[in-house]
């Protein structure tokens, strides 16, 4: 497509992606009860400052050796998806409670914790949902469960990846459809979605998954979050949750908006193509994906959803659609709708020239047959001794 940026010679070192995350959410913390600088300094850099040094330094970075260990990798998800569940208590009482804080500086709470949620959180429990060991999907269902959108963990694995780039999966945002049309679609169609493949799953294992319903587990960690948000701070701290956890999930859907605009798998001999590295969108610039996990190589992680995240690759812009902004930019974007569709029409068009994407007609074209070794693996999956945790495998 175009060769939009230079790229280093080095992958992303560990230490990028654990400063990257961890310090805005030591900022917050400090800030709590310290207020000032901290908090600027925690807003401005899930703000401005990442996007800001990526149009500066405009370099990607190399894809990290095959093989390499990822036990800390592993520890910084870990990591995350405690302190994420820690700092939304933190910011509660923060911004509804007895803190000393200023209402400006209340205010950057709530703005600072919001969008570290939704940028790194997210993309934490993200991974941690994608996982095969236990205790870390149960981790990642709790971030979620607690940002009040738990049917994420199952939407995400068993219906977007499976759909993705047909009018099939909801979080897949169709050319011209703005993100606040989108997003009234995406979030009910992903829950009801969701819950239906759960359902699915679970009649197919003629009761051999004796864990509780996953839908139980979201609905009774979103009740939770909120007993411990009144009692944190009242009724004035279940309105501050609601807002942090509404601001999280505008952004969850935002990234899936972007990532999947306008892609759309071929419909070849009457079946739907299989998903392939051309169906999402890709941004290469290093410190988003620093604080992202990678996320921002999305393409990647739908062909190998198993793939730890410091592992991702990303594919050249001749194979791969890719931005030429950073993810949390083109997040923005499309937040203005006439901006928006004024810079994607032309990415989308040029795009399409060089390889072609049929549209596949809405709620019409059936879902392509899965290589025998991915049905094999749905199958070991579907008996899994964790209520819904298998990592996707569908077919890519």
């Amino acid at each position: 497509m175009m060769d939009i940026l230079k790229k280093s010679a080095r992958p992303v070192p560990m230490i990028a992606f654990t400063l990257a995350t961890v310090l805005p959410a030591a900022f917050l913390a400090i800030g709590a009860s310290q207020g000032g600088m901290w908090l600027w300094l925690a807003f401005l850099y899930m703000a401005a400052i990442t996007i800001v040094v990526d149009q500066v330094l405009p370099f990607g970075t190399a894809d990290a050796p095959e093989g390499q260990e990822v036990l800390a990798a592993d520890n910084l998800l870990v990591g995350l998806g405690a302190a994420a569940l820690v700092l939304m208590m933190i910011a509660t009482w923060a911004i509804a409670g007895s803190s000393s804080l200023s209402f400006i500086e209340r205010l950057l709470m709530l703005l600072g914790t919001g969008l570290w949620l939704g940028q790194v959180a997210h993309p934490a429990a993200h991974e941690l949902i994608h996982r095969t060991n236990k205790p870390m999907f149960h981790l990642g269902q709790a971030v979620y469960s607690a940002m009040l959108v738990g049917h994420h963990a199952s939407a995400h694995r068993l219906v977007h990846h499976r759909h993705v780039a047909t009018d099939q999966d909801p979080n897949s945002a169709r050319e011209g459809e703005t993100f606040y049309q989108y997003l009234q679609r995406a979030w009910k169609g992903s829950f009801d979605a969701g819950l239906k493949a759960e359902n699915e799953m679970r009649a197919r294992s003629n009761g051999g998954l004796t864990d509780p319903h996953p839908y139980l587990i979201y609905i009774g960690g979103a009740v939770l979050a909120l007993i411990v948000a009144i009692w944190i701070a009242g009724v004035l701290g279940l309105f501050v949750w609601l807002l942090l956890s509404a601001h999280a999930t505008v952004q969850i859907f935002l990234s899936d908006y972007v990532q999947h605009y306008g892609l759309r798998r071929a419909v070849q001999d009457g079946r739907t193509a299989p998903v392939g590295l051309e169906h999402s969108w890709n941004t290469a610039h290093w410190l988003s994906s620093a604080t992202m996990l990678n996320a921002p190589r999305h393409s990647d992680h739908h062909a190998n959803p198993t793939r730890p995240y410091p592992l991702l690759r990303l594919p050249a812009p001749d194979v791969a659609p890719q931005l030429p902004w950073p993810l949390p930019m083109a997040c923005t974007m499309a937040l203005f709708p006439t901006t928006w569709k004024a810079r994607m029409e032309p990415l989308l068009a040029r795009w399409r020239t060089l390889h072609g994407n049929a549209t596949v007609p809405p709620e019409t074209a059936p879902d392509s047959p899965a290589p025998a070794a991915t049905m094999a693996a749905d199958t070991a999956a579907d008996t899994s001794p964790a209520a819904g945790n298998h990592d996707d495998v569908t077919p890519t």
